[in-house]
């Protein structure tokens, strides 16, 4: 099987990582939340990182509603999803170091963080829209306060961001699947 092969494997039975992003639109929507209460920004940033304490459960949760098997056996690239999802955590000191020394721009840089770890995703599902929008939101959250929007503006830009990804994504799954389909047919007309 080519690695061109298996990214398609992953693409589709994976569902291009949906229940995860699904999972993260939940958690900024709660983000969004704690950043419109009227709570001290020590406060905030606090319940900010609680709510990512839920993630992962969120994000199984989601992965079995909408059947994407996301621990693919048979596959060696598996496991280079978890490893990149991991890797964000290298970037977590500068989330820590927001919040003690700058505290009004830590969920802004916990916004690049986790928009920009969306990147290598593209070439783990094959999948353009990750390359595009994963950019995109982290500049997006910068120049948000750059200009001094509201804090919770850039956790909304967030889950506009992330609804917008998995709406592409699931067409391109589809589109995907409908291929993978026409081809397992062809091959047993043949």
């Amino acid at each position: 099987m080519s690695v061109d092969d298996l990214r398609k494997d992953l693409s589709i039975r994976g569902k291009n990582g949906i229940g995860f992003l699904m999972s993260a639109s939940v958690i900024w929507s709660i983000i969004t939340v704690i950043f419109l209460l009227d709570l001290n920004i020590n406060t905030q940033n606090i319940y900010l990182f609680f709510a990512t304490g839920i993630m992962f459960p969120l994000a199984l949760l989601f992965s079995k509603l909408i059947n994407a098997d996301w621990k693919i056996e048979n596959n060696p690239l598996a496991n280079l999803g978890l490893i990149m999802n991991i890797a964000q955590f290298s970037y977590f000191p500068l989330v820590f170091w927001a919040f003690a020394n700058e505290p009004s721009i830590m969920i802004m840089v916990f916004a690049v963080i986790t928009a920009a770890h969306l990147y290598p995703y593209g070439w783990f599902y094959d999948a353009k829209a990750y390359y595009f929008l994963a950019p995109t939101l982290s500049v997006l959250v910068v120049l948000f306060n750059f200009v001094k929007f509201p804090l919770w503006s850039i956790s909304s830009a967030m889950i506009v961001g992330l609804l917008t990804l998995i709406s592409i994504l699931f067409y391109n799954y589809k589109v995907k699947r409908m291929s993978e389909d026409e081809q397992s047919h062809q091959s047993i007309s043949i």
